[in-house]
């Protein structure tokens, strides 16, 4: 679960922004809140402003700084460069270090984890947990200088390990440090992003062995009134042994990757004979028509002769699946992309519902959908702005908290006539 997230001069935003899970005191959709003790925890966030404001930004610095931290011992050889993008808009900025704070909850220990990089190397680094319900140092770093309260032999031998452009947390999970490991789960096992249609068959084919997941995809269709009656999935597993026998409908990019790969591995081996299998994925959607003779009748389109709405919703509804059966939290770009509002709604509605999320999932995500403003759904504590300066470029996150509203207010309204910001200066003309 994700309490909080930090950042500080990461492109458009050069001061620190924050993204607060806690729910405050409202009495509002109470039963919707995640409980831990005597907290509440929001299910959900929605991120509103407009274009160019940042509020993808928001969602992109969470997305790099995960990536970074699963990968860093991996993609940060001695050169390569720290990929942090530093606010550019005055002198000073870009010398500046780029700073990330996540405070989450994994399996019932509570975590606070956080790192400042240039491009060039990591400046300081730290990771606390609670096992014990006390806040315990499990490293902290200060340039290539580490300190360690537990385990001191082990980690000052890892610490001979790390790059001044790697992190002593993703180096230490492969050296089996437990407290770290422990730690990193969350990063690699909870953290959902969402994916573009071009993903749709590597998604599916994941959960070629999963009936459960592949049902509640159907689910998703039949249930959001598409027309969709019920959908099927056809996987087929391809020995091939010959160029020839590659697929005619596979891509010629693939095609071509497969093939530099197949001569690579036949000059690099003893094995005179290769063979590849491949795995091809058939996905239909079953609507109803009429025959000629005007009876009802079942009728199969592929999936991708389906509208763009109903194919943006099965590519989300694998990672909206995966967090509502697990727990965790998943972040989201333009929500309503493709959808119509209620489909959003509906979206919205799996988080809210202890019903539907027994597990305590989260979802994050910007949109333009006013109507989410009705507070028929959320929360004024689930309802942030992104707005940029125009003086100076930079970013701001804020909540709607932060202004004196009272239960009455119209903040859809509010919203639209700029009272809260985050709204776009434009001159609408006058149509008579």
């Amino acid at each position: 679960m994700l309490i909080e997230f930090r950042f500080k001069n990461y492109r458009s935003f050069r001061d620190e922004a924050v993204l607060s899970m806690e729910a405050s005191g409202y009495g509002m959709y109470k039963n919707s809140l995640i409980s831990v003790g005597a907290k509440s925890f929001l299910p959900a966030a929605a991120l509103f402003g407009k274009n160019g404001g940042g509020k993808s930004t928001v969602i992109r610095a969470f997305w790099l700084a995960v990536q970074f931290i699963r990968n860093a011992q991996r993609t940060q050889h001695e050169k390569a460069e720290i990929p942090v993008s530093p606010f550019l808009l005055n002198d000073y900025s870009k010398d500046e270090p780029t700073e990330f704070e996540f405070i989450y909850m994994v399996n019932g220990i509570k975590y606070i984890y956080g790192f400042s990089a240039t491009k060039k190397k990591v400046l300081t680094e730290y990771l606390y947990h609670s096992p014990k319900g006390q806040k315990a140092l499990v490293f902290s770093r200060d340039g290539q200088s580490f300190t360690f309260t537990e385990e001191k032999q082990k980690r000052k031998l890892i610490s001979e390990t790390v790059s001044e452009n790697q992190l002593f947390f993703s180096v230490a999970c492969t050296m089996n440090d437990s407290a770290c490991t422990n730690a990193m789960k969350w990063f690699r096992e909870y953290v959902y992003f969402s994916n573009d249609y071009s993903d749709i068959p590597t998604q599916l084919l994941e959960y070629s062995e999963d009936k459960n997941m592949l049902r509640s995809i159907s689910n998703y269709a039949k249930s959001a009134d598409l027309g969709i009656q019920d959908m099927s999935f056809d996987f087929n597993s391809q020995e091939i042994r010959t160029e020839s026998e590659l697929p005619d409908d596979m891509p010629e990019d693939m095609k071509a990757s497969l093939l530099q790969f197949w001569r690579q591995l036949s000059e690099n081996t003893n094995v005179s004979d290769i063979h590849l299998k491949t795995k091809q994925l058939t996905s239909k959607a079953a609507h109803l028509g009429v025959d000629k003779e005007g009876n009802s009748k079942t009728y199969s389109l592929d999936l991708f002769e389906e509208s763009d709405g109903t194919i943006r919703l099965m590519s989300i509804a694998p990672a909206i699946e995966s967090v509502l059966e697990k727990g965790g939290v998943f972040f989201a770009d333009e929500l309503e992309r493709e959808l119509h509002p209620e489909l959003v709604n509906f979206i919205v509605s799996k988080f809210q519902s202890k019903a539907s999320n027994p597990h305590g999932a989260q979802i994050v995500f910007t949109t333009h959908n006013t109507e989410l403003l009705n507070m028929e759904l959320l929360r004024k504590d689930q309802l942030y702005f992104v707005d940029k300066s125009n003086d100076t470029g930079v970013s701001e996150l804020y909540s709607l908290i932060e202004f004196n509203t009272r239960t009455t207010d119209n903040i859809r309204k509010g919203y639209l006539v700029g009272k809260y910001g985050a709204t776009p200066d434009v001159k609408i003309e006058e149509v008579s």
